[in-house]
């Protein structure tokens, strides 16, 4: 493949299509501060404080995006998750980036290389080595927190399993940095109960509490004192990420406290059995959600670790996963029905990964609106595979077709990477440009600052009122 021959890419107006665009962008949607609300930055990089120093690190380490990329492009393993070296890491990555062009990891990547190192040029062959040197010596003086506060990033919320002890966030909390950073309780493990290694995680969940596990009782009380755990910690948020089939299923308490005995002792489960303990945990975790003020995250719908090749050589999430086809109607419309009818259903976002489901999870959520809670069934941003132009242009007009755009609490990075915070930058430019078309073709009121004002609590406003950070 060529050089590519252009100086500068990303302009000041990029994907701004017209006057209104820029404006809109430029005036009302650029200064707004970021709250993250779901990513999976480490929380012990950000508490340690120290410069990250180089970029392979901070763009390659965990990032299954780039690492799908390489792949597809022929790139040998050991230069993606082996034990090259870190600057040969990066020149492979340099040799993918031109053969991205219309993936988004091609914007990402010149949104990152301008926005925390002034960097116009292209990365590619040619211009690798060079860009290496210049970002490096950046970073090299650049803790997380630092780059954090230069992105104006208000609050971030970490992903964080119900065994782990927090300390971390307790650090943070304590040096006072501009970005406040919050715990949320993914509860996924909670829910493996089909899997050999469920009884090894009971233990481990049970080295945390300060109470024998033995039963599906004192399981729940250990539940229970995490989630309190969590909350000290500024919690606010939990979230569920399984990608499986899933469904509601009838059950009694005598029936789930046989299951969870069964498994302990590393009994085969049925399906129905899987359902009818993953179902009495639902209800039992989404009500304490619901007590505690809490928000709830579902993210629906991967098939993951599809390669099994490689999920021997290297192990799980390294970029293996894709969407799945799973029916998800019923089961949220009998979680979120079930919970409804006792007054116990939390502020929830679901986030779908297969497109073909967008009007089902935008309807769904409006079926279960409450008064004097605006805004409280939200339909997440485009997620994954879908957090790109076309993905999130889609979820923007079936979100604006079904439901209220200007309740909607915003983008997210969902990232691992330190770097990824222009993703909000990309959002909110996609955003500003399709609502100022709206105004040209005449199917909005040509009214800049009330567009402009519905932009920012997009952006911004929305979230601050919906999570309430500032009271934690």
């Amino acid at each position: 493949m060529g050089q590519i021959q252009s100086k500068i890419f990303i302009t000041d107006n990029f994907l701004l299509n017209s006057k209104e665009a820029e404006t809109l962008y430029h005036e009302y949607a650029k200064q707004m501060p970021i709250i993250d609300y779901h990513n999976h930055l480490s929380p012990q990089e950000i508490a340690e404080d120290k410069p990250i120093g180089n970029i392979t690190k901070a763009w390659l380490s965990g990032d299954h995006y780039k690492w799908r990329g390489m792949r597809a492009n022929g790139v040998e393993e050991k230069y993606i998750t082996g034990d090259a070296s870190l600057e040969d890491k990066f020149v492979k990555w340099a040799e993918t980036v031109p053969y991205t062009l219309r993936n988004p990891l091609f914007h990402w990547t010149q949104l990152e290389l301008k926005r925390y190192f002034d960097i116009d040029t292209i990365l590619q062959p040619s211009s690798a080595k060079e860009i290496y040197g210049e970002a490096n010596q950046i970073l090299a003086s650049k803790t997380p927190a630092q780059l954090l506060e230069e992105m104006n990033v208000e609050v971030v919320c970490t992903t964080d399993d119900p065994t782990d002890d927090l300390k971390y966030h307790k650090q943070i909390a304590e040096k006072g940095f501009f970005t406040k950073v919050f715990p949320t309780f993914r509860s996924d493990n909670l829910f493996l109960i089909g899997q050999s290694e469920f009884p090894d995680y009971v233990k481990k969940l049970e080295s945390t509490v300060s109470h024998n596990i033995k039963d599906l009782s004192t399981f729940l009380q250990a539940i229970d004192q995490r989630l309190a755990h969590f909350h000290n910690h500024g919690c606010r948020l939990s979230d569920f990420g399984i990608g499986d089939a899933l469904a509601m299923e009838e059950f009694t308490l005598e029936e789930v406290r046989e299951i969870f005995e069964k498994a302990l002792k590393k009994g085969l489960l049925s399906t129905i059995e899987i359902n009818k303990y993953r179902t009495c945990i639902f209800l039992h975790l989404s009500r304490k959600y619901h007590e505690m003020n809490w928000v709830q995250q579902f993210h629906l719908g991967p098939i993951r670790n599809n390669n099994s090749r490689l999920r021997k050589e290297i192990g799980a999430d390294v970029g293996c996963d894709s969407i799945g086809e799973y029916p998800m109607a019923s089961f949220l419309s009998k979680l979120f029905d079930s919970l409804d009818a006792t007054n116990q259903l939390a502020k929830t976002i679901t986030y779908n990964l297969n497109p073909s489901q967008n009007e089902v999870f935008a309807t769904m959520m409006g079926n279960y609106s409450e008064s004097g809670v605006p805004g409280k069934m939200q339909w997440g941003s485009g997620w994954w595979f879908l957090d790109q132009k076309d993905g999130m242009e889609k979820q923007l007009n079936t979100l604006s077709n079904m439901g209220l755009l200007s309740r909607f609490v915003g983008m997210l990075t969902d990232s691992r990477s330190f770097l990824s915070f222009p993703r909000h930058e990309y959002f909110r430019r996609i955003l500003c440009n399709l609502i100022a078309q709206d105004a040209i073709d005449g199917l909005v009121p040509h009214d800049i600052p009330f567009l402009g004002k519905m932009i920012q609590d997009i952006c911004y406003n929305n979230a601050s009122n919906y999570f309430d950070f500032k009271n934690v």
